[in-house]
């Protein structure tokens, strides 16, 4: 990668290179990170929500860096610093985006040389792109997976650290999914990485959207801007892509406004290009008609319809001559994902852990167990918030619970650098008084689980919602081992063999 190659890379964001006559310089390692910085190597300054990437600039130079991209224009001083170390600047007018570029082009654009597709929305994105991955996987394809849960190349499993990760492993990971053979590439596509910038420079064949209900407003401030930041990605597609749209989401029209990809919808509820039906369900699974076409899925639950619906939805869109009955097929050996409505069966009573974290996903879930009820029995919610997230939603939460619950016990999520205690009386402030007198509580997540399981009776369904897939409870910082499916396991089993 060459001085000549990056500047033509960067045209977009250019504002200036100093100094202006350069020798040809090749560079091999890109790093944002200042304690990553290499001999020779690229530092791009982004600002960040709590460090200012400019402010190690003198580190990054003594550390032997000989290109730095950021916004600032040099001040004298560090105009005689670059200059003693022989560090050329180029000025940008966005740092982010001129890191995603300069990422793809490190890795010579992989995302142009796969079918890249990204989903979005506030629920269903990791059921979503896994269920994707899972069913062309089983097509016979070498498939990635990038996502909250987990990342894979084939078969092989790569921590997750963000839903979307930053641009230079994002890249690395594109690039190892190239050369690793994969012809398709699933990608969760969070608010957060659009506002960032993160994807900038990615290709991506379509974008698929799920939904949008309230949700990080601890960092977009407001609905709207919330809404902006998904409706940017699909801003970004371009016209050889497609944009596959839930036509019931009151956002759906939205995301689609001005949006030059080719646009395709799908319902439950009106006329669209593929169209869902629910015939028959239960706790086992769902009998669906996607397309009049019949189908049995392993998956419970409307929302679950919607799943599968845009899973094979997408399906077409991306293999319109894969046989039919194959795919209908496959998506029948189709399994949940990891946390999502995820049963943990006893002799007595049925368990379910679900990621269910906003309101309008727990009110999902809860309408889903409501009508598999067999006659007499209960639903008991365990339920919490997460600490240093949208503080608005916990008292939706918690009465959106409460009203669909026949028992709801107040609980720990992920704390994190907040008092959980705290946290449960913001919750408790969306009941009245008479409801807080009906709603058990105790911040020790293991305990409630445990006082669920002793409470519950022959029929009776347990809800343990808000964690899902993780494995792990962060208290104060601190993230300790936790993982809901194993505690009810452990719960219920002590309850089976009381010795």
């Amino acid at each position: 990668m060459t001085l000549k190659e990056i500047i033509k890379s960067l045209q977009p964001w250019f504002v200036s290179c100093k100094p202006q006559e350069v020798p040809e310089l090749a560079f091999s390692n890109i790093a944002s990170d200042s304690r990553k910085v290499v001999a020779g190597g690229i530092f791009v300054a982004i600002s960040g929500v709590a460090v200012e990437g400019w402010s190690f600039i003198s580190q990054v130079v003594e550390g032997g860096v000989r290109l730095i991209v950021g916004e600032p224009t040099l001040t004298q001083e560090e105009q005689t610093l670059f200059t003693t170390h022989d560090v050329v600047y180029i000025q940008v007018s966005s740092s982010p985006e001129a890191l995603a570029a300069l990422v793809a082009l490190y890795w010579d654009y992989p995302s142009e040389k796969m079918q890249l597709i990204g989903v979005t929305g506030t629920n269903g994105k990791t059921t979503t792109a896994t269920l994707l991955y899972r069913l062309f996987s089983q097509l016979g394809y070498q498939t990635g997976l990038i996502g909250t849960v987990e990342n894979r190349i084939g078969k092989e499993v790569i921590p997750a650290t963000h839903t979307t990760p930053d641009p230079i492993s994002l890249g690395a990971l594109l690039h190892q999914m190239y050369i690793s053979g994969c012809s398709y590439v699933f990608m969760e596509v969070s608010s957060h990485a659009v506002v960032q910038r993160r994807i900038g420079s990615l290709f991506f064949r379509g974008g698929i959207f799920t939904n949008l209900t309230r949700d990080h407003l601890d960092y977009h401030g407001t609905m709207l801007e919330y809404i902006r930041a998904k409706k940017g990605f699909f801003d970004s597609l371009s016209t050889e892509a497609f944009a596959l749209i839930n036509a019931d989401d009151k956002n759906g029209a939205t995301m689609i406004q001005n949006c030059r990809a080719q646009v395709y919808t799908y319902s439950l509820n009106r006329a669209a290009d593929f169209s869902i039906k629910v015939v028959e369900r239960d706790l086992n699974g769902t009998a669906l008609l996607l397309d009049n076409k019949e189908v049995w899925s392993r998956l419970v639950g409307n929302f679950n319809a919607y799943n599968m619906g845009v899973v094979y939805a997408a399906t077409r869109l991306l293999l319109p001559n894969l046989p039919i009955e194959e795919l209908l097929t496959a998506l029948s050996n189709l399994q949940a994902a990891e946390g999502r409505f995820e049963v943990v069966y006893s002799g007595t009573c049925t368990a379910i852990v679900d990621y269910a974290h906003t309101p309008d996903a727990l009110i999902k879930v809860l309408e889903t167990i409501r009508p598999l009820l067999s006659e007499g029995a209960r639903l008991i919610t365990v339920v919490g918030a997460g600490g240093n997230r949208d503080k608005g939603k916990r008292p939706i939460m918690a009465q959106e619970a409460f009203r669909r619950s026949d028992l709801l016990l107040l609980t720990s999520d992920n704390p994190r650098n907040e008092e959980p205690e705290q946290i449960i009386q913001d919750m408790l402030e969306g009941l009245t008084p008479q409801e807080q007198l009906q709603t058990l509580i105790n911040k020790d997540r293991k305990e409630a689980i445990r006082t669920a399981c002793r409470l519950a009776q022959k029929g009776d369904v347990i809800l343990v919602a808000g964690k899902g897939h993780e494995t792990y409870q962060e208290i104060a910082g601190v993230r300790h081992h936790f993982d809901d499916r194993e505690e009810l396991r452990t719960a219920l089993s002590l309850l089976n063999n009381p010795s």
